[in-house]
């Protein structure tokens, strides 16, 4: 293993082909640690990773068994996965509305799951990946919101579970400029005015919890353009 305060050694990203996932694998790179990618679509190039739907959950543990195998062991996970579906609760199908817990909620803590045995061993870091709407509340997000609250509970749960074995990061990002809006409708997208952050300066905060010294970790962080609209 390759983890010290200045590296974040061996990290397991969700999403890590765009977006702020993507911007979190190069951030790991850049700092002398390897990055390993669940994600539906291949990442950069020279990346390990598995392709694999993070809502399926047997897919994951498979997912992660291998990454992990292969890299020799495993520092850190960071999920970043996340999609939308934007829409009041009785306009939003079902199986859409069902699919954004799914892969938002239920993927970040299967991804945490399999990946814990090997995070207990080298007493490494969760960062999982909440929004400012995780704490505050939208008309037409029932879904998101649902999910990203769940997170932050589930966060906070497993804070408390793994005090003193593995540390447990829980990020807050605001919105960012990245392809996560691309295809809502107009009415769902940020204006032209909106101001938004930067995948690259949020990720670097993430390196920032990776980095901690033993014994000294990052709790919570919320993270967010100057003019948030969505925070406080």
């Amino acid at each position: 293993m390759t983890h010290s305060p200045t590296s974040p050694g061996t990290v397991l990203v969700t999403g890590g082909s765009s977006g702020l996932g993507a911007a979190v694998v190069a951030a790991v790179r850049d700092a002398g640690g390897r990055p390993l990618v669940l994600d539906r679509a291949a990442p950069a190039a020279g990346v390990e990773h598995e392709i694999v739907d993070v809502a399926d959950r047997p897919a994951v543990e498979r997912a992660v068994a291998s990454l992990t195998e292969r890299a020799g062991g495993l520092d850190a996970v960071v999920t970043a996965a996340g999609i939308d579906r934007c829409g009041t609760l009785s306009d939003v199908p079902a199986d859409e509305w069902d699919r954004v817990v799914a892969v938002n909620l239920l993927g970040t803590v299967s991804t945490v799951r399999a990946a814990l045995p090997h995070l207990e061993r080298s007493q490494g870091t969760v960062v999982t990946v909440t929004s400012t709407l995780g704490i505050k509340a939208v008309s037409d997000a029932t879904a998101y919101c649902a999910s990203k609250f769940g997170i932050v509970g589930f966060t906070r749960a497993l804070t408390a579970e793994l005090k003193g074995r593995v540390r447990v990061t829980l990020l807050v990002p605001g919105g960012m400029h990245t392809a996560f809006f691309d295809d809502r409708t107009e009415q769902y997208r940020p204006g032209p005015d909106a101001k938004l952050n930067r995948p690259e300066d949020v990720a670097a905060t993430v390196l920032v919890a990776l980095t901690q010294p033993p014994g000294c970790e990052i709790r919570e962080l919320v993270v967010t353009s100057s003019e948030e609209a969505s925070w406080p």
